[in-house]
């Protein structure tokens, strides 16, 4: 998958992590931010808005539909709502970058708009499955038309009058979830969905912040159309799955004492905290606070002796994003760490099960992929060559392997590095980690 520029991680081994971090803004809220700010009715003010490339996308994807966005600057942005049903065409495609949480939420919130719209996203994004929201969408009346392989670019045919659904997932998925709860605000009756296991609720909390009511009955969350979203100020947290790299690299690391400021701690996203206790991770939370309408505290690390465990499955969905470095926390464990239940990890930006079970394999880890999940046993890590396959979770987990590594790694195709995490390499020089980043030409 690599062309052109090919930004390349470049970790020394050893290292231990000391002082306190900010990491950047919440990915999933900072979207949401920009979709329902630019819906509701008056100014929204964001502070602490992440400006990665994905973020980046769906903000210039609202701004090519006629919304007015000042911004962003050092995290603020300001948002000047158009209304529920002020968006316009835009005059070409919205092009998505890498952002899948962007495309499935746009895709039900353009479903109920007067226009057509086409979505398109790059090589990665374009090989996504996209069927698993357009085909409830379907259900409720939407004209959306995908490649012969179910993904995008997405054509979106406006105009259609959309009916409620009572959905149950066959799959645990926030984006899913999200986009019919959004494409409900459009629809004729209430839209219904029932989760197989509890995942993010973002959306929720947030269109609650804007003043759109939702109700809540167990594993159904359902919304009714007819309300409105009144423009807000709102504060983003830090990003629980951009802390999750250092969570796992002061766990490993000898010597470290390292604490995070202002991490979302939302109860649907906290699984990594609660696997790596499990592991035996001293994780301390302290100085809890809301900030967005989303809990927040800060974290403080310090280096434990890790044990392989057998993951809970119960708390598979709360971490789906943070895998590629528990994995790595696994590689450092005494002992045996079984992953099931994990098939989702296979259309996330890579094959996240094969491609990690790949690079952990290249510096001498034992480490056996199943259909859904992992066998680590815990051992010593040595240098070499990992390709990260554009994924920029899995960059960012090797990177943290140099911990505990006995020889240099070099990490290829980082460039993605820069849609959820800028100045990952420089931040974590910060704190102690022997990374940098140099841009070549492959």
């Amino acid at each position: 998958m690599s062309s052109g520029n090919n930004v390349v991680l470049t970790v020394e081994p050893g290292g231990s992590l000391s002082g306190t971090l900010s990491v950047p803004g919440d990915k999933s809220v900072s979207h949401r931010s920009i979709m329902l700010g630019s819906l509701a009715e008056g100014t929204t003010e964001v502070e602490g808005f992440l400006e990665g490339e994905d973020n980046l996308a769906t903000l210039n994807a609202f701004r090519a539909m006629g919304v007015d966005i000042e911004g962003p600057s050092n995290g603020r942005v300001v948002i000047h709502g158009v209304g529920m049903h002020g968006l316009q065409a835009p005059s070409e495609p919205l092009y998505l970058g890498n952002a899948g949480t962007s495309m499935r939420l746009l895709t039900g919130l353009l479903a109920g708009q007067a226009f057509n719209v086409e979505l398109t996203g790059d090589t990665s994004l374009s090989s996504r499955p996209m069927r698993r929201v357009t085909e409830p969408l379907a259900e409720m009346g939407a004209q959306i038309q995908t490649t012969g392989d179910g993904t995008a670019p997405l054509h979106i045919h406006g105009g259609q009058e959309l009916h409620g659904i009572d959905f149950d997932m066959p799959v645990a998925s926030a984006q899913v979830k999200s986009c019919l709860l959004l494409a409900g605000m459009y629809a004729q009756e209430a839209v219904r969905v029932t989760e197989p296991a509890p995942t993010r609720d973002h959306t929720e909390r947030m269109l609650e912040g804007f003043g759109y009511p939702i109700q809540r009955d167990g594993a159904t969350v359902c919304i009714e159309p007819g309300g409105q979203l009144k423009a807000c100020s709102l504060t983003v947290p830090g990003d629980i799955s951009s802390a999750a790299f250092f969570l796992v690299a002061a766990s490993i690391a000898p010597d470290s004492d390292l604490t995070l400021k202002g991490i979302g701690l939302n109860p649907t996203r906290d699984g990594v905290i609660n696997i790596l206790r499990a592991m035996g991770a001293d994780i301390e939370v302290f100085n809890k606070r809301q900030a967005g309408g989303e809990p927040v505290a800060d974290l403080r690390v310090r280096t434990a002796q890790l044990k392989g465990i057998h993951i809970p499955e119960d708390q598979v969905p709360l971490a789906i994003d943070e895998f590629p470095v528990l994995f790595i926390a696994a590689a450092c464990a005494e002992g045996e760490t079984l992953l099931t239940g994990a098939h989702e990890l296979r259309v996330k930006e890579s094959d996240r099960i094969q491609v990690m079970a790949d690079g952990l394999r290249a510096v001498g880890v034992d480490a056996t992929p199943t259909d859904d999940g992992m066998v680590i046993r815990g051992g010593s890590i040595g240098g070499g060559e990992i390709d990260s396959h554009g994924d920029h979770r899995i960059a960012m987990a090797f990177a943290v392997a140099g911990l505990r590594a006995s020889d240099t790694i070099a990490i290829n195709d980082c460039a993605n590095v820069d849609t959820s995490f800028p100045r990952f390499a420089e931040l974590a020089s910060g704190v102690g980690m022997r990374v940098s980043s140099t841009a070549g030409y492959s």
